[in-house]
């Protein structure tokens, strides 16, 4: 099994015995809710994850009756329980890089004038763990649980660049799936930042991702398969592209090797 995990399934894919299928599809119907979706139905849910809406039936009965879910009679429809919360509670709460990286990251926030996030891998995108704005700024803030792409963003570019090449193409070719006729031109930016990355130690996003900001990036490697980024940027009409290669991305790469230090020892 290739080691880059947490991919959508593919129709045809070789079965694991192993891989509990009822679990699978009961995990989908719950990743099938996005930021800002509120209610969804059965009919909406089937058409998001490919599943038959008579096995969606069950399966959100099943995700209402443990607290997964919960269900308006009025709209006949459902939406995220808090059983849902409790668990990605439970993850961020416990998750020691971000209560070590934390302080630092709001230090290097403070001190630079930029957001900085830490965020990690879900499926085809970057989802944010922690995020640290200066404290005179009340605009550009991200919330725990935002997700960014993976493939433009500076976060989703040294991910990709801090994997072995063979992880890197098979992650690759799911995304040339979701881009389609895009996919040459952000091929060619993702191969920029491996090269940028080998040569600087950091990824770049300058407009790519949003036209309006730029940022910088660097990834935390602890071990194969656990990986998380750290990134430092704001808008652009105040953040220029100089301003971060210069003078912030040797402030990001060196708190990074100290959050590692602190991890190895932790």
């Amino acid at each position: 099994m290739n080691s880059v995990i947490g991919l959508p399934r593919e129709k045809g894919e070789e079965k694991d015995r192993k891989f509990i299928e009822a679990l699978a599809r009961g995990l989908d119907v719950l990743r099938a809710f996005q930021q800002g979706d509120g209610f969804l139905g059965n009919q909406e849910i089937a058409q998001r994850t490919g599943l038959p809406k008579s096995s969606v039936s069950r399966l959100t009965y099943t995700l209402t009756q443990l607290g997964y879910l919960t269900y308006s009679e009025r709209l006949e429809k459902y939406q995220l329980g808090s059983g849902v919360l409790a668990l990605g509670y439970a993850y961020v709460s416990n998750l020691s890089v971000r209560r070590i990286a934390q302080p630092q990251m709001q230090e290097l926030a403070n001190n630079t004038g930029t957001a900085v996030g830490l965020s990690d891998r879900d499926r085809l995108e970057m989802i944010y763990l922690e995020h640290c704005t200066p404290t005179d700024v009340t605009t550009f803030r991200h919330e725990i649980g935002d997700k960014i792409d993976i493939a433009r963003s500076a976060s989703g570019r040294a991910y990709l660049a801090s994997l072995p090449a063979e992880e890197r193409q098979f992650l690759e070719k799911h995304i040339e799936n979701k881009y389609g006729e895009k996919w040459p031109k952000i091929k060619a930016g993702i191969d920029a930042a491996v090269q940028q990355f080998e040569e600087s130690g950091f990824c770049s996003s300058f407009g790519e991702w949003n036209r309006d900001i730029n940022g910088i990036a660097v990834p935390l490697i602890l071990g194969r398969g656990s990986i998380y980024v750290f990134n430092a940027g704001g808008p652009a009409f105040r953040i220029s592209p100089e301003y971060l290669q210069r003078e912030v991305a040797p402030l990001l790469k060196n708190m990074v090797r100290d959050i590692e230090a602190t991890l190895i020892h932790f």
